[in-house]
């Protein structure tokens, strides 16, 4: 049977950068991935997938929004309280509903991290009725 492409078209090449703080609360030592007042890798992550969810969120239906299915960073650098962290992704590659990004972190300049981030687009409603 024949699979309809994805309705909307998504460029490659959309990017955003979602930005945080390193805080008490967004730590190792607090998210309890580790016991220094670092920034935490999870938080580091997290960040990371904001901003590939809101390179493409302009560009879908309403009714859709995307969800992370796979992530392959590294965390090369610590960042201390106060640190200010950028993560930019840029859209590398779209197949139907898949889209794959690179991820960069910085704090002060300075790269923090790397990541290639999978999505998938999902229709909202259908999404939390199969879970």
């Amino acid at each position: 049977m024949f699979k309809p492409l994805y309705k909307i078209m998504i460029e490659i090449g959309l990017t955003y950068t979602s930005t945080t703080e390193v805080t008490n609360s967004n730590t190792a030592l607090a998210i309890g991935s580790g016991d220094l007042p670092v920034f935490a890798t999870p938080a580091m992550t997290a960040l990371m997938e904001n901003a590939a969810m809101m390179s493409v969120a302009a560009h879908l239906d309403q009714a859709d929004t995307t969800v992370g299915i796979a992530i392959n960073s590294t965390h090369s650098k610590a960042s201390a309280i106060g640190s200010a962290i950028k993560a930019t992704a840029k859209l590398i590659a779209v197949d139907n509903k898949k889209l794959t990004f690179q991820v960069v972190a910085n704090a002060n300049d300075a790269i923090i991290g790397e990541a290639t981030h999978i999505r998938y687009i999902v229709n909202r409603e259908k999404f939390l009725q199969r879970i």
